[in-house]
């Protein structure tokens, strides 16, 4: 189980977006590419039998998962995240400040 997963909602804590949030897209290995953050300019070649155009396209990079943290709803914070397991068996992932369940 990782500690952040798609669709969560993040903080960047390092970098040249410090202090943004955003919803994470995707995660690879140890990388995450989050909405609007981490932006950069490609340079697309227009590729006609699929339709795509070319052109300057603005598109969002992966950052290292230590760079990010969980937001937490309830504080407005970030958080540190840890994993606990319920009485009926189930692997969960919880705020560490305030031991609230991430995972319902």
């Amino acid at each position: 189980m990782k500690r952040i997963k798609k669709g969560d909602q993040v903080v960047v804590i390092a970098g040249k977006d410090k202090g943004r949030q955003g919803t994470v897209l995707k995660v690879h290995d140890d990388k995450v590419i989050v909405e609007t953050i981490n932006m950069a300019r490609k340079h697309m070649k227009a590729n006609p039998m699929a339709g795509t155009e070319g052109g300057i396209v603005d598109k969002e990079m992966p950052l290292d998962v230590s760079n990010v943290m969980l937001f937490n709803p309830l504080t407005n914070k970030p958080d540190r995240v840890g994993f606990k397991i319920l009485e009926d068996g189930k692997k969960v992932r919880y705020f560490k400040s305030n031991g609230e369940v991430v995972d319902v």
